[in-house]
C-alpha cells in the first residue's frame, strides 16, 4: 500500500517548522537564565507601608511622650468635689499648687451655682493664681453618682479640657494627668514630686490593676445597673435592671483604684480613641457599678500600645478594712506615721479641715494658712509674716526635700526588676 503523503512532503514539513522551533528553544533557555540570574521583584516593604498606612489606625497615634530628663515636667490635677466642699477644694489647690503646673476644679451639679462662682471669685483674687492663670473651674458642672458611670465622664470631660486650647490655657504642655479629690491630701511638695518625676518616663502610667476580679465579677460585672445622673437634673442612686449579663470576651476586665497618674499620651488615647476600644470599654462601662475602679485598667491593659506602661500603684495611702469594705478610713493625727513610713505622695480620705491636715501643713509642706506650699519658684519675702510665694520667680528652680526622698524610694522599688514587669496588666 502506498503512504497518503509523499515521503518529499514530508521532508518539506520538518524543515519548514525546523527554524521556528529553534528560535523557541533559544529564547526559552535565555529567558529561563534571566530569571535565575536576576529574580522578579517581589513587593517592598515600601508598598507594604504604602497599604498599612491605608488604614485609619496608622493615621492616628499620640503624641510621643518628652524624653526623661528634658524640660521640668508639668503635671495636670484634676480636683473634685460635691456640695459643702468648696472651701476643701481651695485648701487641697494651694497645698498642691506650683506654677508650671494645670489645674482643675470641679463642683458637681449638687453643690449650688453661688459655690461655683466663689469658688471662682477667690481664685480670680489670688494674686499669684490669678497671674499664673493656670487654674480654671468648671462651669457648666456635671451631676456625678457615686458608683456610676458618670464619675467616669466627669475624669474624661477634664481630661479632654486639658488637652483643647493653647499652651498657655493648659492645653497640650502637660506630662501626666492626676485625678483627686476634696478628700484627698498631699504628703510632699510640689518640688518634690516634681524632681523625681522628672527622671522617669514620661509614658508610665501609675494605676493599681489586676485582672483578678474576684467577687466583683458576680456583683459588678454581671449586673446591670443605670445611672441618672446620665439623664437626670436631680441626683440619685443607681438602679439594677433584672436581667444580667456574661463576662466580656471582646476584651479581658481589669479592676483596682479609682485613683491615678496617667501619662498624657494614654490620656490622648483615651479621648481620641482611634481603634476604637476606648469607646466599646466606655460603652461597657456605663451600665458597670463602680466604673471608675475599672474603665481606665481595663484600657490600658487591653491595648497593645500601653499594656507594657503600667506602674501597679495608686500613689495614695488609703487605710482599708480587711477584707475592704466600701470605703476607706477617715485618717486622723494617729494614722500620720503611717503615711509618712507609705512614702507615698498623697493621702485619703480626710474630714474638711481635720486636725491632721494642719500637721502635714506644719511639718511636711511647710504651708502658710491660705498660702501656697513654697518652693524654688517663690521668690518673695518673709519678712513680718508675708508669703514668700506672693511672688512667683523662676519655676524650673526646684528645692526638693525629704518629700522627695521618700517618693524616689517608692519609685525605685516599684520600678525594680521584682515589681514593674511581673505585676504589669497580671
Amino acid at each position: 500500500m502506498k503512504p497518503l503523503i509523499p515521503q518529499s512532503l514530508h521532508a518539506a514539513v520538518d524543515r519548514r517548522w525546523l527554524l521556528p522551533l529553534a528560535v523557541g528553544s533559544a529564547l526559552s533557555l535565555l529567558l529561563l537564565v534571566a530569571l535565575t540570574t536576576f529574580p522578579l521583584p517581589l513587593p517592598s516593604s515600601s508598598s507594604s507601608s504604602a497599604a498599612s498606612a491605608l488604614f485609619v489606625e496608622h493615621k492616628l497615634a499620640p503624641t510621643p511622650p518628652s524624653p526623661a530628663g528634658a524640660e521640668l515636667p508639668r503635671i495636670a490635677f484634676l480636683i473634685s468635689g460635691s456640695a459643702r466642699d468648696a472651701s476643701a477644694l481651695r485648701r487641697v489647690l494651694l497645698a498642691l499648687y506650683h506654677p508650671r503646673n494645670r489645674y482643675i476644679l470641679h463642683l458637681d451639679a449638687e453643690a449650688p451655682d453661688s459655690d461655683r462662682r466663689d469658688l471662682a471669685a477667690g481664685l480670680a483674687a489670688h494674686p499669684v493664681l490669678a497671674s499664673a492663670a493656670n487654674v480654671r473651674v468648671v462651669d457648666r458642672a456635671n451631676l456625678i453618682t457615686y458608683r456610676g458611670p458618670t464619675m467616669v465622664a466627669n475624669t474624661l470631660h477634664a481630661a479632654a479640657a486639658f488637652l483643647w486650647g493653647h499652651a498657655g490655657a493648659g492645653g497640650s504642655d502637660w506630662d501626666w494627668f492626676i485625678n483627686l479629690s476634696a478628700s484627698d491630701y498631699p504628703l510632699v511638695t510640689q518640688d518634690d514630686l516634681i524632681h523625681v518625676f522628672s527622671k522617669l518616663p514620661r509614658d508610665l502610667n501609675f494605676i493599681d490593676h489586676t485582672s483578678d476580679i474576684g467577687w466583683k465579677e458576680f456583683q459588678r460585672a454581671k449586673p446591670v445597673i443605670i445611672d441618672p445622673g446620665l439623664y437626670m437634673k436631680k441626683k440619685a442612686d443607681v438602679f439594677w435592671i433584672p436581667q444580667r449579663r456574661s463576662v466580656p470576651t471582646a476584651f479581658k476586665l481589669f479592676t483596682g483604684s479609682a485613683w491615678m497618674a496617667l501619662s498624657r499620651p494614654f490620656v490622648e488615647y483615651c479621648i481620641w480613641g482611634w481603634d476604637n476600644l476606648p469607646r466599646t470599654v466606655l460603652m461597657y462601662y456605663s451600665n458597670f457599678i463602680s466604673s471608675p475602679e475599672g474603665y481606665f485598667h481595663t484600657v490600658v491593659c487591653n491595648a497593645k500600645e500601653f499594656k507594657n506602661t503600667t506602674v501597679n500603684h495608686d500613689l495614695h495611702y488609703i487605710s482599708w478594712d480587711n477584707p475592704p469594705k466600701q470605703h476607706p478610713h477617715y485618717l486622723t493625727v494617729e494614722d500620720l506615721d503611717r503615711m509618712v513610713a507609705s512614702d507615698a505622695p498623697f493621702a485619703r480620705k480626710f474630714h474638711a479641715d481635720d486636725p491632721v491636715l494642719d500637721k502635714i501643713d506644719e511639718e511636711i509642706l511647710s504651708r502658710g494658712a491660705d498660702m501656697p506650699t513654697p518652693g524654688g519658684w517663690c521668690a518673695g519675702t518673709q519678712e513680718n509674716g508675708s508669703d514668700p510665694c506672693s511672688v512667683i520667680g523662676d519655676t524650673s528652680l526646684l528645692r526638693p526635700g525629704r518629700g522627695a526622698v521618700r517618693l524616689q524610694r517608692l519609685i525605685t522599688s516599684l520600678l525594680s526588676e521584682e515589681k514593674f514587669h511581673p505585676r504589669q496588666c497580671k
